[in-house]
This record gives C-alpha cells, structure tokens and sequence, in this order.
C-alpha cells in the first residue's frame, strides 16, 4: 500500500480522502505507506515548524529505548501497545524479542492499512498479536478476546501509549480518565510508557507548540493536541515515574553524548515510564 502506488489498487476499505494518523506519521518518518493527503498534513506542519518530522523520530527513538529498559531490565515478558502504527521503522516487538525471544507482544489500532500490515506480521512471528480494538476504550480493549488470550493480567504487564492520546478527541471521559481505567486494571509490577505532544510553556518555544496544534486541529487529520507538563503528570497518576520522570522525549535516557542542538520541535514533545506498585 506504498503512497506511490495508483489509488486504483487501493482496496477499497482504505479511504484515501481523508488523512489516517498512522499514516500520518509514516509520511514523518519519511516512510512509503502513505497517500497524498497524508503527506498534506506533513506539508502544512513544516509551513510553521520546518523541523516537524523530527516530532516523529523522537517518538520513535523514546518507544525504542522504553522498550528495551522494560524488556532488559524489568523481567516482564508481555507488552501491550496501543496505536501501533505502521512499521517504518523498529517495532516494539523486534526491539523486545531481540533482548528476549519469549516476549509476547499484542499491538491494537484500528486503521485499516494497520490492519493490514498486522496480519502479514502474524504469519511471521507467533509471539506478534494483533487487535483492532478502540484503544480509547479501556473495557473494548481489557475484554478484547486477542488481548485476553496472549495477555496475562495475574502477571506484570508493559502498557504503551505511545503518541497516541494527542489524537484523542473526546472531551469524556479525559484522557487522564482513560489512563486511569487501563493503570486500575494492570497487575502491581506493571509498566506504563506514555509519549505526549508537549506545550513547555516557555518563552521560546510554546508559541511553535501551538501553531502546530493549530495546524493539526485544522489538517485533514483533524488531531493532535499539545498538553502541559501538569496534564501530562495527570496521566501518570499512581504510577512510581522511572528517572528521570517526564521529560522530552530526545532526553529521556539517550542514548549517548549529544554534540548537536536540539531542533526547536524536540521541546515539543515529552514522555516518561511508570511503574505501578
């Protein structure tokens, strides 16, 4: 499903009218699985952050080194990952299985061209599952047949909400609610890894973090909201936060010396991962 393909091939489930948040962020890491309307909300983010697409490496990067602490450091074996998106780049489950080959992993989303690229993953990897449930729902998820077969709640679980609830819209419940039913729901020793677009309410650079959010709201994808550090603390609420605790994504745990200055939009963008007691 390469955005250079004809539309003519596109099956018809896909619609190519409107602009998909997986393959949105595709099209910002610079991958192949996306059609030209999702490259219009890439265009329009760069007319007032030229740097955007480094929003998406720093997510990746930060879901990258989360999964390797939890999978190296914790002993837990079972990883639930929610808006999984497209595989442009390393995944949960190659990031884990690489440091132990008996992790399970069950990603959920809902997007159709996800979808499609989950099956192919499952005929190559039995310890890779795939839910098209709402991960806006806690119980649609928490009672999601492929989640309760390869999921073991008696036993410590790593949840991921990766760049996810910026593109939830809902006013009720919160975002913060939402988070709340999954932590209530996942066995003490579980992990938690949230990434989050960021306002730093700074001088220098909320006014690039909400002309962004702007220009998100008003794209053909529709979402993307920008939270502060005290919204996002509301989503960690019960959790023992890992050092550092919520910081922006480039420098939680990097991964060596930094020599170059951080892009503008690397302030824009924050994470964390919590245990639960």
């Amino acid at each position: 499903m390469s955005g250079t393909s004809s539309d003519a091939a596109t099956p018809v489930y896909i619609d190519t009218t409107k602009a998909s948040i997986a393959r949105v962020y595709d099209a910002f890491l610079n991958g192949k699985d996306n059609y030209e309307i999702d490259r219009e909300v890439l265009r329009r983010v760069q007319q007032v952050a030229p740097e955007a697409a480094t929003l998406a490496v720093d997510n990746r990067n930060f879901l990258i080194r989360a999964t390797r602490f939890v999978a190296s450091q914790t002993g837990i074996t079972q990883f639930l990952d929610c808006g999984s998106g497209l595989p442009t780049a390393e995944n949960t489950h190659q990031v884990a299985q690489r440091i132990n080959p008996d992790v399970r992993v069950v990603y959920v989303d809902n997007d159709p061209v996800v979808l499609a690229h989950g099956r192919a993953l499952l005929e190559e990897n039995d310890q890779t599952h795939f839910s098209a449930a709402d991960i806006f729902t806690p119980q649609e998820i928490l009672n999601d047949p492929v989640v309760r077969k390869h999921i073991d709640f008696s036993e410590p679980v790593a949840f991921f909400q990766m760049g996810t609830l910026h593109h939830y819209n809902g006013t009720s419940p919160t975002s913060a609610e939402i988070m709340a039913e999954y932590v209530e729901a996942l066995p003490s020793g579980s992990f938690v890894g949230i990434s989050h677009f960021l306002d730093p309410e700074t001088e220098e650079h909320s006014a690039i973090a909400r002309r962004m959010e702007e220009t998100f709201l008003h794209s053909p994808m529709g979402s993307g909201r920008f939270a502060t550090m005290r919204e996002l603390e509301g989503l960690f609420h019960g959790l023992e936060l890992v050092d550092p605790g919520i910081a922006i994504c480039a420098e939680w745990w990097p991964d060596g010396p930094r020599l170059k200055e951080l892009d503008a939009v690397s302030y824009c963008i924050a994470g964390a991962v919590g245990r639960k007691p």
